[in-house]
């Protein structure tokens, strides 16, 4: 009996962190997803397809079935039933690391009390984001509300991934790089939330508001705000390439494989971001000039939740650190 709890004790912080592993993986995934499935909602007209909130009409939470019924009631309840699934992995998340930090011992590493709070980030912007998809419904629409719905999406993914990177990747982050190269990597995260923001203006300027009987959100230009998100999408191609030239040039510090691992991984990184930018960018030219067909729209909206966890990414293998 002492021998076999003496082996649970060594076997049990690693299956937690197999675990936690597993839900910071579907965090990210599921906080990608809730883009995907938001965008439908706009893209099929359905955001006023449920007149309140919390139930989808009042006295009935769920869509009733009758001869009248249309699609949109279904589309906006499946994308509120999925993001009640979003604020259930944060929760598991949160709950999870606070239990690995209890559980200190053993070969794991603890989660530091930084990681601790950046964990409890999702489910606090999650649960809000339910809110402010309500005050949405409620508002009509209001283009505010709905840009802000989005790009709270976006820092989450952000979030998300930066959760990966600190559980799997655990330790004090180290450069790999010359300081002017690590700067210009963070020069293109905030670059890339420029995009991004250009990028919902542009899609609230255009003809998918959400709602079937506006045409537009956002009483701007729009020809003239998708150009000035696309020459925001060039400057960050021309400076992309830049860095890659730059972090394939740079020779990391010689002090063992820890360092030229990271190297390798950044190179690595950089290549699928200069990917990424030209498919999406690639998609939004095409979108623009067939006249903005909802499929191609939603896969843009999917590709700018990549393009930021694809710059998260790589902006974290800017640095070296442990392995899990």
């Amino acid at each position: 009996m002492p021998a076999r709890r003496r082996y649970r004790k060594r076997v049990r912080p690693q299956t937690l962190s197999r675990l936690i592993g597993i839900v910071v993986v579907a965090n990210l995934i599921t906080q990608i997803a809730i883009i995907v499935t938001g965008g439908a909602v706009r893209l099929t007209g359905s955001g006023l397809g449920c007149s309140s909130w919390p139930n989808c009409e009042p006295g009935e939470f769920s869509p009733a079935f009758h001869e009248a019924t249309s699609i949109h009631p279904y589309v906006e309840f499946g994308n509120r039933v999925f993001g009640a699934v979003v604020v259930l992995v944060a929760l598991v998340l949160a709950l999870l690391v606070g239990w690995a930090a209890r559980s200190a011992h053993g070969p794991t590493p603890t989660p530091t009390v930084r990681y601790r709070r950046l964990a409890v980030a999702p489910l606090v912007l999650s649960v809000a984001q339910a809110v402010l998809g309500g005050m949405t419904v409620r508002f009509e629409l209001h283009p505010a509300l709905v840009g802000s719905h989005f790009l709270i999406s976006a820092v989450l993914v952000w979030i998300a991934a930066w959760l990966v990177v600190g559980w799997f990747r655990p330790g004090t982050p180290r450069s790999v790089l010359p300081r002017p190269v690590h700067v210009l990597g963070w020069v293109l995260a905030a670059l890339v939330g420029v995009v991004v923001v250009l990028g919902m203006i542009v899609t609230g300027a255009g003809p998918h508001s959400g709602d079937d009987e506006v045409g537009y959100r956002f009483t701007v230009d729009p020809v003239a705000v998708a150009r000035l998100h696309s020459t925001s999408v060039w400057v960050f191609l021309a400076l992309l390439i830049v860095f890659v030239v730059l972090v394939h040039r740079a020779r990391p510090p010689a002090d063992g494989g820890t360092h030229l691992g990271a190297a390798v991984r950044l190179r690595r990184w950089s290549l699928v971001l200069v990917a990424v930018t030209l498919a999406q960018g690639a998609i939004g030219y095409v979108q623009y000039f067939t006249g903005l067909p909802e499929l191609l729209v939603g896969l843009h909206m999917l590709g700018a939740a990549l393009l930021v966890a694809t710059t998260a990414f790589t902006v974290s293998a800017m640095s070296a650190r442990g392995r899990r």
